[in-house]
């Protein structure tokens, strides 16, 4: 992924997901029901929200537009997509209600959901409105990403409207569709229905891939398609190429907490990579990625961009850059870390000519914890160190070598004649250095919890390496 922000507009029912967390031990006396002694209550942004916030976490700039209702829950979602600094233009409607979801969980498991709502279509002014807000701001957007979640916001005259504004400024309009008829999103580029919701909508059974190709051939026609696509949950995403030949990308099994959001994900995931001008091969594969990682917490959650590289990284599918990171970049990927408890282990070095010596002691360093960050000297206090001919390999390349290997997780260049700044960011568990250091005063350990001295192989140093090349020569 590049790191330019696209800018994305979504369209749809905006709603809040709330959430009562407790614990359950009995039965009640009034009715065989649980008694769930709540311990939190969290609200986060639902529906066409919740595509906003993976659009946020992916790093996108985002602007929604819908319809609500004029009431406290309202005002309660607009203050929520202030505090993450979100673009709105919301139609408040006195005549309707905005939706609010409700579901209690208890010991990690949905007991319950009460829905307050208004259901029925958005009036003809609202209508009127939404679609005058389109037209004025669309040419600001890299792509439309409509969430209908059958609230009313998406009317047929609504939709019929994005697909006309946008198609005028050759921008591509993707759907998470509802209900059974997607005539409604005629000229749409494509479309995220699930197999459940395509089968509804194709009126064929999916049962192998002769039957999944006639479904995808029936929503093609029926929405003039540029793209026909299905999700398959673990399967994957299904699309039909331009030879109208089946594309089938899998994804990667792994422990399932809470499908719920997924639907947003890939809708999100699949709108970013697009509008970073990806294929749509690559964009699936993104997205498959995504959805990968959200499905493994409870919630409506999200995916950012660092944490679906470490997944990329746990399938052997990340791309070495990935695990080179600036100071800011290491700042953020250790604080997901040690939300998720994660022990982490510092060591740092030139670490010049690579050899046995070295891919030892960082197979040892990592041992002690989960996570080993290493902290690469630069080329300029390398040469501080070491003298005016060393470096013999450049920072670039060097890091690149050392992000590849299996031991270690993530490399940061440091300019500093030692790494205690770069310590005090991070804040290790476990400092490691040569048993060399044995008796001495180490860097950084008055912040590390635990130092660990590692012996190193006995005739392996880059010096001796280099001695021995100038023998040869």
């Amino acid at each position: 992924m590049t790191n330019k922000k696209p800018n994305i507009l979504v369209i749809g029912d905006l709603m809040i997901d709330h959430y009562l967390w407790g614990n359950c031990h009995r039965i009640s006396p009034e009715a065989p029901v649980q008694v769930v002694d709540i311990q939190k209550e969290t609200t986060v942004l639902g529906g066409a929200g919740n595509v906003v916030n993976n659009l946020i976490a992916l790093g996108s700039d985002v602007t929604v537009m819908s319809v609500t209702g004029d009431d406290e829950v309202s005002t309660e979602l607009i203050n929520m997509l202030d505090k993450i600094n979100v673009v709105h233009y919301l139609i408040l409607d006195d005549e309707r209600k905005t939706t609010k979801k409700s579901r209690i969980i208890a010991s990690n498991q949905q007991v319950v959901r009460y829905d307050q709502e208004s259901k029925e279509p958005i009036n003809e002014e609202c209508e009127q409105l939404l679609s005058l807000k389109i037209l004025e701001q669309i040419d600001k957007f890299d792509i439309v990403l409509v969430s209908d979640y059958g609230k009313g916001v998406i009317t047929a005259e609504i939709m019929n409207k994005i697909i006309f504004i946008a198609s005028g400024s050759n921008i591509k309009v993707l759907v998470d569709p509802k209900g059974d008829d997607y005539s409604k999103y005629i000229g749409s580029y494509l479309l995220t229905p699930n197999k459940k919701e395509a089968e509804h909508a194709s009126g064929i059974v999916i049962k192998d891939e002769d039957t999944l190709i006639q479904a995808l051939k029936v929503l093609q026609n029926t929405a003039s398609l540029t793209v026909p696509m299905i999700t398959l949950s673990e399967d994957g995403i299904a699309i039909l190429n331009d030879d109208d030949k089946l594309m089938k990308k899998p994804t990667v099994a792994r422990e399932v907490f809470d499908v719920t959001g997924a639907g947003d994900t890939v809708l999100a995931s699949l709108g970013l990579s697009l509008a970073l001008k990806n294929t749509i091969e690559e964009s699936m594969e993104f997205a498959n990625l995504a959805a990968g990682v959200v499905v493994g917490k409870l919630g409506s959650a999200t995916a950012s961009i660092e944490e679906i590289e470490e997944y990329k990284s746990t399938l052997h599918k990340s791309s070495i850059e990935s695990h080179i990171k600036t100071f800011e970049e290491i700042e953020k990927t250790v604080q997901r870390l040690r939300d998720k408890g994660s022990k982490i282990v510092f060591t740092n070095g030139c670490f010049d000519i690579l050899h046995r010596g070295h891919v030892s002691y960082l197979d040892v360093a990592k041992s002690f914890g989960d996570v080993l960050i290493l902290g690469l000297n630069s080329d300029e206090s390398v040469k501080r160190l070491k003298g005016e001919n060393r470096p013999i390999n450049n920072q670039e390349d060097r890091g690149y070598i050392l992000a590849a290997l299996e031991s270690v997780d993530y490399v940061v260049n440091f300019s500093e004649d030692t790494p205690y700044d770069l310590i005090s960011l991070i804040k290790p568990d476990v400092l490691v250095k040569g048993a060399d250091y044995e008796g001495c005063d180490v860097v950084g350990s008055d912040i590390a919890k635990e130092l660990k001295l590692v012996t190193f192989i006995d005739g392996k140093s880059t010096t001796k390496t280099i001695e021995q090349i100038k023998k040869q020569g």
